[in-house]
């Protein structure tokens, strides 16, 4: 198994051109500096839609498609308020994670969510902190990700979409237009998860993709 870390993210290289056509680029290239022609892909929420565009444009090298709590529609823009409050901090001004952590209680009350947002913290030897993430970037190119996805061609092969039951990303009412773009899909909802579907129930998500892969 490979874990990918997307551009502007992780420790992926930053960039000024954040599309999700770039992106499945990146993917492209990484597989075929591997030597690898064909696997399957599994992608979460934004990593979803970079795999499904993978999935569009370079199918032949798509054993198996896995997308995790999102469609191919577009959304709403749902996480300003989070890239706001990180960018707002003076990151210069704190010793520690848990100050961070407070700090950024008022903006983001869910500690779930700041816990998650505090693993994009990178520390300096000298003890100064600064996000991973390329946050000028994705505060002003953050629409790119949240534009529908279509495709004249659409993915012939073996597609699972895995939605949280509890989550609103992949509703009824996005059927029509995954089954139209990948007609060999099947859906499948955890009971109990939200958007964080590995996290809420993952024995769960495993053996579903497990299942799915024929593992």
């Amino acid at each position: 198994m490979l874990t990918i870390d997307q551009r502007n993210h992780g420790r992926s290289p930053h960039s000024e051109e954040f599309t999700f056509q770039a992106m499945a680029g990146d993917l492209f290239r990484f597989l075929e500096d591997r030597g690898l022609a064909r696997a399957s892909i599994l992608g979460h929420s934004m990593g979803g839609k970079t795999a499904m565009e993978f999935a569009f444009r370079h199918p032949q090298m798509v054993e198996k498609l896995i997308v995790v709590d999102i469609a191919p529609r577009a959304y709403q823009p749902g996480h300003d308020e989070i890239l706001d409050a990180m960018a707002a901090l003076d990151l210069s001004s704190y010793s520690n994670r848990a100050e961070i952590n407070r700090a950024l209680d008022s903006r983001i009350p869910d500690l779930r969510v700041r816990q998650f947002i505090l693993t994009n913290l990178k520390r300096y030897a000298g003890g100064h902190y600064t996000w991973r993430i390329n946050l000028d970037v994705l505060r002003r190119k953050y629409g790119e990700v949240t534009k529908a996805q279509t495709s004249d061609a659409p993915f012939p092969g073996p597609t699972l979409f895995l939605r949280g039951e509890l989550s609103p990303y992949v509703g009824d009412e996005d059927l029509p237009a995954i089954h139209r773009l990948f007609p060999a899909a099947s859906v499948c909802a955890i009971s109990g998860a939200g958007h964080w579907v590995h996290a809420d129930k993952p024995e769960e998500f495993f053996r579903v993709i497990l299942h799915f892969l024929g593992a």
